[in-house]
C-alpha cells in the first residue's frame, strides 16, 4: 500500500501542501482523490488502520482515518493518534471522518480542549465542528454546553487552535436558528474582547453567522406565510361556498340537461 501511495505522489504536490500550512514530518504528495480511491479499495478492512497509522506517512494516516471502524477502535488507539498529530490536515481528517462517529466523541471534546499541545487542542474543536455537521441526533443543549469551551479557547493565539475554534463556532451556528442566535451572542462577545485572537474569531464568525441568521429568519417568515394562507378563514369560507354551490347544481339539473340526456340514451 505504501508503494502505491509513493508512486502516486510528487515533489510538486508536497511543495503545494506546504503553501497551505501542511508540513507533516513525512509525506509523499498524493492528491486527495487518489487517497480516497485507495481508501475505497480498503473498505471493510479496518484492521489495517493501526498499521497504516504507524508508518508515520501523512497520506497513509489519512487512509487509516477513512477506513478505521469508529465503533470498535479502542480509546487507547485514538489517544495514540491524537498524540501523533503533526499537521492540521491529518488532525481534521481523523476528527471529522472517524472520531466524530465514536461513542466517546463528546467526552473527548471536553478532555482535549484542556490539552496544551497545539494539535491536541485543535482536535477538540475540529471534533466539535465535525459533530455539528454529522451528529444529526444531538440535542441543541449539547452544543450550548460546548460554547463555554469555545469562549475559553478563544484566547489561544496559536494559529491552528484559533482557526479550529472559529470553525466549531460557525458550524454550531449553522445547525438551526436557535443555535445560530446562541453562536452569534458568543461571537459578539469575543469580537469585543481584549484578546486579539478572540476578536478575530468573533468578527470572522459573525460575517458568516449573520448571513445564516437572515436565511433562518426568511425561512420562518415563508413558513408562517404559507400556513396563514392555507388556513385563513376567508380562504376556507370561499372554498366551502364553492363546494356547496357545486353540489347544489349537481342535485338540481335543468330541464335542458335532462332533455339532452334523454336524447342521448335513446
Amino acid at each position: 500500500m505504501l508503494g502505491r501511495l509513493r508512486a502516486a505522489g510528487t515533489v510538486a504536490n508536497v511543495e503545494g501542501m506546504a503553501r497551505f500550512g501542511l508540513q507533516p514530518v513525512k509525506a509523499y504528495g498524493v492528491r486527495a482523490p487518489v487517497i480516497h480511491a485507495i481508501a475505497r479499495d480498503l473498505r471493510g478492512q479496518p484492521e489495517l488502520a493501526p498499521e497504516l497509522w504507524s508508518t508515520g506517512v501523512h497520506e497513509a494516516r489519512v487512509v487509516a482515518a477513512l477506513i478505521a471502524d469508529p465503533m470498535t477502535t479502542p480509546e487507547g488507539e485514538i489517544e495514540r493518534w491524537v498524540h501523533d498529530f503533526d499537521c492540521w490536515g491529518v488532525c481534521d481528517a481523523a476528527c471529522v471522518c472517524m472520531f466524530s462517529k465514536t461513542p466517546m466523541a463528546w467526552r473527548k471534546v471536553r478532555e482535549w480542549s484542556r490539552r496544551e499541545p497545539e494539535y491536541e487542542r485543535r482536535a477538540a474543536f475540529a471534533l466539535l465542528a465535525g459533530l455539528a455537521v454529522h451528529d444529526k441526533k444531538a440535542a441543541d443543549k449539547k452544543f450550548i454546553a460546548a460554547l463555554p469551551l469555545v469562549r475559553r479557547a478563544a484566547n489561544d493565539e496559536r494559529n491552528y487552535v484559533k482557526k479550529a475554534v472559529n470553525w466549531a463556532l460557525r458550524q454550531i451556528g449553522k445547525r438551526n436558528a436557535e443555535l445560530c442566535k446562541a453562536a452569534m451572542a458568543v461571537a459578539e462577545e469575543l469580537a469585543a474582547s481584549e484578546s486579539r485572537a478572540a476578536r478575530w474569531i468573533g468578527h470572522d464568525a459573525l460575517r458568516e453567522l449573520r448571513v445564516h441568521d437572515l436565511r433562518f429568519s426568511a425561512s420562518v417568515r415563508r413558513s408562517k406565510g404559507s400556513t396563514a394562507k392555507s388556513f385563513s378563514p376567508a380562504t376556507s369560507s370561499l372554498t366551502a361556498i364553492s363546494v356547496s354551490s357545486s353540489r347544489t347544481r349537481t342535485r338540481r339539473p335543468s330541464k335542458s340537461t335532462s332533455t339532452v340526456r334523454g336524447k342521448r340514451s335513446s
